[in-house]
């Protein structure tokens, strides 16, 4: 405890990511806790269709986000120019802009995609939903300072403020208004209130709208990977809901979103960690400038993985007794999902701490790499799964996709020095041992996925 105690209270770079991991994950269980209790109320309140319809729209949000992110956040956490008042402000003015412009393209696309996935609902819902994009663009850079220097406390602390007041908004407007209205409403509030919120209490200086060309080109220089590697983690993260919206009714698809939504947690928790600590660690304490710095990466990297597959293997083991315990008969079929999500993240989660490396050495152009050749492989396994035995097969071809993948996650971790092979080892021995327990146990809940 003592150890822990002076880790903690250090001011180094180890000490900052370890407080830094901590408030992440804290903020994370705490946020998926109050989306947790807000899905259990808004189940009761509307209809499983709705929250396909949901699927739907946050599909194409996140994709329209992805597809046009430069990586204005990891730019400034790596860049020399990090703590410049120009280079900051032109790129507060690039989100703002670029918010502006994803608004437009809610409008064009909506009529043709309520055609597309025959929900004539889309058409009104989606250039309304569309508004939190805009909004989104007015986050002052203030947010991404504090990331840089490991200054998280204060951010995470405001950043659940912020998503309480989204979450009250969602839950008491679909009281009085049981609709999926007021979950889009409730969606803008949250959005609103998060600039709102940063920019009255998180210190330092206020954006100005402002371009400094030497900074723009900067900004471009890094991010034209950013860009290419983001629209293929759309692939990554929305694939299979912009897929299956084709092939799954949408109370089907709804109870999918509810599966995911469960199964997704441990790998949004390793993914925001791992966003916010592993490019000031790999930045400034590589592992390969001394043996102390590998033997603290080892640890943390054991911790985090550890933590990661520890709630993977509990969502595996109990998926269908966590779903009949929270959820209505109506949506029972999520248990099944939630077993075989959690399962397929497994081989993810190996290599979520090593593809920082390329980004902290000002290597995007290898990130887009492995994240491009991730997209194809996923989704071309997800496409022919579902094809050949529904909803299971897609399942299945993700498990394989994420084994397969991980080949590469070891390609380009060698190559930055940071690969850990005794760590790797390890984990996918436990991994296959939970499978095959998880498989056993809940063979009758993978039997009835819902097609």
């Amino acid at each position: 405890m003592r150890r822990l105690h002076t880790l903690l209270a250090g001011e180094g770079l180890f000490a900052r990511a370890a407080r830094g991991t901590m408030l992440t994950a804290g903020s994370m269980a705490i946020s998926q806790a109050l989306r947790l209790g807000s899905n259990l109320i808004l189940t009761r309140l509307l209809y499983p269709e709705a929250f396909g319809i949901m699927a739907l729209l946050n599909v194409v949000l996140v994709g329209l986000a992805m597809f046009s992110d430069v990586g204005v956040g990891p730019a400034i956490s790596q860049s020399p120019r990090g703590d410049d008042p120009d280079f900051l402000d032109t790129a507060f003015t690039f989100n703002v802009a670029r918010g502006v412009v994803l608004w437009g393209m809610t409008c064009v696309l909506a009529w043709p995609l309520s055609v597309l996935y025959a929900v004539p609902d889309l058409a009104l819902l989606l250039p309304v939903a569309g508004l939190t994009l805009m909004i989104a663009g007015f986050n002052p850079t203030r947010i991404d300072t504090a990331n840089r220097h490991l200054l998280l406390g204060r951010v995470t602390v405001l950043d659940l403020a912020a998503q309480i007041v989204g979450i009250v908004a969602i839950v008491g407007l679909a009281m009085i208004w049981p609709s999926v209205w007021s979950l889009v409403a409730g969606f803008i509030v949250g959005a609103a209130a998060k600039p709102l919120i940063m920019g009255a209490f998180l210190p330092g200086r206020r954006n100005r709208l402002r371009w400094e060309p030497a900074a723009g080109r900067a900004l471009f220089s890094f991010g034209k990977w950013i860009f290419l590697s983001t629209a293929c983690a759309f692939a990554l993260s929305q694939g299979d809901k912009a897929i299956l919206g084709a092939y799954l009714t949408l109370e089907a698809l709804g109870i999918y979103n509810i599966g995911f939504f469960l199964a997704g947690f441990p790998m949004l928790l390793g993914g925001a960690v791992a966003a916010r600590i592993m490019i000031p660690v790999y930045r400034d304490r590589h592992p390969s400038l001394s043996a102390l710095n590998r033997a603290r990466l080892r640890r943390m990297r054991f911790l985090m993985t550890g933590g990661i597959m520890a709630l993977l293997t509990g969502l595996a083991l109990f998926g269908p007794q966590l779903v009949g315990l929270l959820y209505d008969a109506r949506y029972h079929g999520a248990g099944g999902i939630l077993v075989a999500v959690a399962l397929t993240q497994m081989p993810v989660a190996l290599g979520m701490t090593y593809d920082h490396a390329a980004l902290a050495a000002g290597r995007s152009r290898d990130f887009f790499t492995l994240m491009a050749l991730r997209a194809v492989v996923q989704t071309a396994a997800f496409l022919i799964g579902v094809e050949v035995a529904g909803l299971a097969g897609a399942l299945i071809g993700l498990g394989v996709a994420g084994v397969l993948l991980h080949g590469a996650v070891i390609v380009l971790a060698r190559r930055f020095g940071v690969w850990d092979a005794v760590h790797d080892l390890g984990f996918a021995a436990l991994a296959l041992g939970v499978a095959a327990l998880a498989m056993a146990v809940n063979a009758e809940s993978l039997a009835g996925l819902p097609q």
